[in-house]
Parts: structure tokens; C-alpha cells; sequence
């Protein structure tokens, strides 16, 4: 009976960790994207832990995003590229409440590559999984 119930159990981990089944589609959004950095006037007293609990270590391509855009699919750990920066970011902040339609690009301890950024509106695309966006 044990024998029954461990090869059941086995099979199920199989099964539902089976994720070559899952189809993906790319969204497009137009946002403002601001800049920001693990220092404690600019997020809290801990600056490098995000309000998902993750660790930022400078280097990482991290972004945070407006609470309004978590409702479109954007939640955490989500694959975003953004228009005129290389490479894949993942959302692993939230902003506070008062932001709509907004991303902050993690840049880090790099105070002046943020300022110099300042303030673009530009078109990110943010990868879904189909039964997400339906």
C-alpha cells in the first residue's frame, strides 16, 4: 500500500511540474519609467529589500512598478524589456500607492546614472503566461 501511495505522489510531482505545456504572450504598455537606488531616503530604512522580500544586489536588472500595473499582469518576478535598454528585467518591487502607470529601473548605488535617466516615457513588453491574460 505505502508502495502505491509514494508512486501516486511521484506522479503527481511529474505532472504538475511539467511546465513545457505553458504558452506565453508578450504585452506592450506605454509608462513613464523613473530611476532609483538602494539608499534609505529614496525607499526605507531597508533599502535593499523590496516589498516583495527580495534582496536587490547592484547589477541586478530589477524593476519596481506602480500598483495599477500589478492588476495588468505585471506581479512579481514578471520578464519586462524595456524600449532602449538591453537585456530582460524582472519585476521585483512594488511602488507606493500614489503612482499610476509607472516603472522605477533599480540602477543600484549609481545615484548620478539615475538622475541622468530622470524621467522618459517609453513602451515596455511584459511577458505573460496565457491563462494569465485571459
Amino acid at each position: 500500500m505505502r508502495k502505491g501511495v509514494y508512486i501516486v505522489f511521484v506522479l503527481g510531482l511529474l505532472f504538475n511540474c511539467n511546465n513545457s505545456d505553458k504558452q506565453y504572450v508578450w504585452l506592450t504598455k506605454n509608462v513613464t519609467a523613473t530611476a532609483y537606488n538602494s539608499l534609505a531616503y529614496q525607499t526605507s530604512a531597508q533599502p535593499n529589500i523590496t516589498a516583495f522580500g527580495d534582496s536587490l544586489k547592484p547589477g541586478m536588472k530589477c524593476i519596481a512598478v506602480s500598483r495599477d500595473l500589478l492588476t495588468l499582469g505585471l506581479k512579481h518576478n514578471t520578464l519586462v524589456t524595456i524600449n532602449g535598454l538591453e537585456g530582460v528585467y524582472l519585476v521585483k518591487d512594488k511602488m507606493n500607492k500614489r503612482w499610476k502607470n509607472r516603472i522605477d529601473i533599480y540602477m543600484g548605488n549609481d545615484i548620478k546614472a539615475a538622475k541622468i535617466w530622470g524621467r522618459k516615457k517609453l513602451q515596455i513588453k511584459y511577458r505573460l503566461e496565457v491563462n494569465d491574460s485571459i
